[in-house]
């Protein structure tokens, strides 16, 4: 049944290793966090006339926007995301009804922490509790929203986005990471046992912004090795193959092999429970998307000496690059910089009891 009013929070994510793999249907690990977006919303009448609309308060920003549910126009910034989220739904067959939606978020923008995704998913799983009752609690109906929100990136937002911040944000658990298969969708929990290690985020103070960076960029990149490699994707590249094609194309190219494969040992390592390998992965991850995939920045690169200064088993950059916020792992009784954001894998998006 339709609920008259909800509430839904989504998580942001971090993406433990595994970067700029996932829209080459490669392989990632990513895990939710605490920190995240909350959609409250009620239903709202509709107008004379039957015209259903949407009224949306952006609580953090003090900004609104209202809009026709069925054929919202265009818009910029946080605008949209709801009316793309809204209008995809519509798209989809999903019967939603008129809605007044508040937002609030405690995850930063702009940090490499996937409020993008955050706040789509919880638009998604607020807009269908009022409008179904439904929770989307099925593996296929979240795999199928994880695309809708994909689209609202792609098509609404002009950021030409995989999978992997929706789906680490709608299928997080505490205390796992996920090895999610971006050719296949296969997601597979693996503990993420810290002990007394911690994986904290220092943000470089340079805001990103994927439809503004050079991620698009990156991605045409991706696809124009595949064309001249005559493939689908980076997934079926091989070593000898790759070595082939001209400048800058090679190295993006290597990059994608090399990172899926620091995937699965990354798996091992936590499997085995050897943190201190992990460590190392990630500086290997961090050069290669510095040198190989040149998605770093002198902001984000003064970030990543302050946490190996700090005693760092291993530190890289987050999300997309270009900016945000760099990962560091820190064993037992070494303490992180100041300003670190102590974040840990916690559960994924879900509507909140009332």
């Amino acid at each position: 049944m339709p609920h008259e009013r909800t509430a839904a929070f989504a998580p942001g994510r971090v993406n433990l290793i595994g970067e700029h793999t996932d829209y080459n249907q490669g392989l990632a690990l990513p895990f939710a966090i605490a920190e995240g977006v909350l959609v409250r919303g009620e239903t709202l009448p509709a107008r004379a006339g039957g015209e259903a609309r949407v009224e949306a308060y952006a609580g953090d920003l003090g900004e609104r926007d209202e809009f026709r549910l069925a054929d919202p126009p265009p818009a910029r910034g946080w605008r949209a995301f709801v009316r793309g989220v809204a209008a995809e739904l519509c798209r989809a067959g999903y019967p939603l009804t008129g809605a007044r939606l508040a937002i609030s978020a405690d995850v930063p923008a702009g940090a490499g922490l996937s409020s993008s995704a955050a706040l789509e998913v919880a638009l998604c799983l607020a807009l269908l509790d009022l409008g179904t009752g439904g929770r989307a609690d099925g593996e296929g109906d979240r795999r199928e929203l994880a695309r809708l929100c994909s689209r609202v990136e792609n098509e609404w937002v002009g950021a030409r986005t995989g999978l992997l911040d929706q789906l680490a944000s709608l299928y997080g658990a505490a205390d796992a990471a996920l090895r999610i298969d971006f050719r296949t969708l296969e997601i597979d929990r693996v503990p993420l046992r810290l002990g007394g290690w911690r994986l904290v985020v220092l943000d470089s103070g340079q805001r990103h912004a994927h439809a503004s960076s050079g991620y698009n960029q990156r991605r045409a990149e991706c696809a124009r090795a595949c064309e001249l490699l005559g493939i689908s994707s980076l997934r079926e590249a091989h070593a000898d193959a790759i070595a082939r094609l001209p400048e800058p194309l090679e190295r993006r190219a290597r990059h994608v092999l090399e990172e899926n494969r620091r995937v699965d040992e990354a798996v091992a390592a936590l499997r085995s429970d050897d943190l201190a390998a992990v460590g190392a992965l990630l500086n290997a991850s961090h050069a290669s998307l510095r040198d190989l995939y040149e998605a770093s920045t002198p902001e984000v690169e003064a970030t990543v000496e302050r946490l190996l200064a700090a005693g760092a088993a291993g530190a890289r950059l987050v999300g997309g690059g270009f900016g945000g916020s760099v990962l560091g792992l820190f064993a037992p009784g070494v303490a992180p910089p100041a300003g670190s954001r102590h974040v840990r894998p916690g559960p994924g998006a879900h509507v909140l009891e009332d």
